[in-house]
């Protein structure tokens, strides 16, 4: 996910850097069911919502029947232009420069199959609720929503607090909108099984070690940050506590996440 709104942007360095990262912690376990729900129809056409620079595309596309035609979204044009420049020569590829909370049912017509990585927990629940019934006749492959849950080892007595206020920080309101942040994927389940759809749930944690150095590093950057962000009394401490964990070349971090599949009415 790039952009959702005004206010909510990645830059493109922060995507490619963590790719392998996504690639690597997706479910590829989901994408049987998907595959046999999806069967030999001729000519997919997939939609990716909040593209970014297309890692999503470049992971999924390889593991679907051919041909394919993506239809990219994302609010950044500069990032927008990046991943259909970036999709691989055997898919056809179009973009358009959509906030995708304004996404309807009859912008799916055609549609076989909606994605989208690391979107959901960004979302509210008026926005889940509405992508929801957009997509009710429709299969979807969400992937990488955050949980709340973190590992790292060693553990430090800073991490049970850090944690906290980062998760805090994921439900916090922007502008009037309180994100989902943890409680995005069982929100999206309920929706989609309400309107009922099949809905398959596996874990997607980043695993990282020693050979992740520079995505730990500006991961934990990040966390730190959004943390003392909700919580400014932990500013005090953090920059000793990131003394002490990037001087760590053996910190292993574990990043929870949640990929969903729900598929419409009907499917097994």
């Amino acid at each position: 996910m790039s952009q959702l709104s005004n206010n909510t942007t990645y830059p493109a360095e922060w995507l490619s850097l963590r790719e392998d990262a996504d690639a690597a912690a997706r479910s590829a376990e989901l994408v049987e069911p998907l595959r046999a729900y999806l069967g030999d129809r001729p000519g997919l056409i997939i939609r990716d919502l909040g593209c970014g620079i297309g890692s999503m595309g470049r992971w999924l596309s390889a593991k679907l029947p051919a041909p394919q035609h993506w239809i990219l979204h994302d609010r950044d044009p500069g990032l927008l232009s990046r991943a259909v420049a970036g999709m691989p020569r055997n898919v056809t590829v179009t973009g358009e420069l959509q906030d995708i909370t304004r996404l309807r049912a009859t912008d799916l017509s055609g549609t076989s199959l909606v994605t989208a990585s690391a979107l959901l927990d960004l979302l509210t629940a008026d926005e889940m609720a509405a992508l929801a019934e957009a997509c009710a006749k429709v299969p979807v492959f969400f992937a990488l929503s955050v949980v709340g849950r973190i590992e790292l080892d060693p553990v430090d007595a800073l991490d049970g607090e850090l944690v906290k206020a980062f998760n805090a920080h994921q439900r916090r309101t922007v502008d009037g909108r309180r994100l989902l942040g943890p409680e995005a994927v069982d929100t999206a389940a309920k929706l989609f099984q309400n309107q009922g759809a099949t809905v398959h749930r596996r874990p997607s944690p980043w695993r990282l070690g020693a050979g992740d150095a520079a995505l730990i590093t500006e991961w934990l950057r990040g966390w730190v940050a959004a943390a003392v962000d909700h919580q400014p009394g932990l500013a005090e401490h953090a920059e000793a506590y990131l003394d002490r964990r990037l001087g760590d070349s053996q910190l292993r971090v574990v990043v929870h996440h949640e990929d969903l599949l729900a598929l419409p009415a009907g499917a097994s």
